[in-house]
């Protein structure tokens, strides 16, 4: 028994060994992938992404600042950008970084560790204002970006484009320096028109118990696959102008890894797809103009 438990401590010594070594190359890598020292941790993000029907919809991240002993801070600066996604028209108003505002370090609070920290909010009609963007010129696909930059006082500045995925990506650093920011068209009121919803099962006996639940003033209506229809089916679920309420949603049954489906808007454009093994809930569709 002595001797059992002898090489448990000496595994567990041989483990803390490998762990304190894996730990300190990551720092290491870290160290010589990011020369500055400086590292703008995320925190929080809040907000993404952003709906094209509501210039109040909000963003907001709150950055943290861990710099070396020998490196000072002189300010942050934070560049917006907009990048089109969609050309319908052949016309690209993507927008290059412009620079939005200047952060002054000495008025930053102080974070539950003990660094400095600070929050950005703002709202899709003031970052597509200050672009000189009108909501018909962003639609659901494209994409605005938060882009921050340390500026240090020996004039050196770094951001996105001086990190590693080390830096930008791991669990403790998480410092991409910049923040894409969807847009998608979730309207605040009915859209109303013909829907086509394509249904499948990959074994071919049908949904099994699941459907596609579109309720419209109350009264709901289930479309799913049948075991008759065995592999696929396809609906056309028709929204009156009327209607002042609707909800998608999809209710699970015995084998949702079976099933995957997708729903076509009025104009065409693809509103919403998922599986297999669809989330279930509420289905919320990107209706875009």
């Amino acid at each position: 028994m002595k001797v059992f438990r002898k090489y448990i401590l000496i595994a567990c010594a041989l483990l803390s060994l490998v762990s304190c070594e894996e730990e300190d190359k990551l720092v290491q890598q870290v160290l010589s992938d990011f020369t500055s020292g400086t590292f703008l941790r995320t925190r929080a993000t809040a907000g993404n992404p952003f709906n094209a029907f509501v210039p109040e919809s909000p963003f907001s991240v709150t950055m943290e600042m861990q710099t070396a002993d020998d490196q000072v801070v002189e300010a942050i600066n934070l560049y917006y950008s907009f990048q089109e996604r969609q050309f319908d028209d052949g016309v690209d108003r993507s927008v290059s970084d412009q620079l939005f505002t200047t952060f002054d370090p000495s008025t930053f609070g102080t974070s539950e560790r003990g660094l400095p920290e600070f929050t950005v909010n703002s709202t899709l009609g003031e970052i597509s204002g200050f672009l000189g963007l009108t909501s018909a010129d962003y639609t659901g696909g494209d994409a605005f970006t938060y882009r921050f930059e340390v500026v240090l006082t020996d004039g050196r500045t770094f951001s996105s484009s001086d990190v590693s995925g080390t830096t930008a990506g791991s669990t403790y650093y998480r410092s991409p320096y910049a923040y894409a920011v969807n847009v998608t068209c979730i309207p605040v009121a009915p859209v109303p028109g013909d829907y086509v919803v394509v249904m499948n099962d990959s074994y071919g006996d049908g949904w099994n118990g699941a459907s596609i639940r579109v309720t419209v003033d109350g009264v709901a209506t289930d479309y799913f696959v049948s075991a008759a229809e065995g592999s696929t089916d396809t609906n056309t679920v028709t929204i009156p102008a009327t209607a002042t309420s609707v909800t998608w949603e999809f209710i699970s049954g015995d084998w949702d890894s079976e099933i995957t489906f997708s729903i076509t808007a009025p104009n065409g454009d693809p509103a919403y797809s998922d599986g297999p093994s669809p989330a279930v809930g509420e289905l919320i569709l990107s209706l875009c103009p």
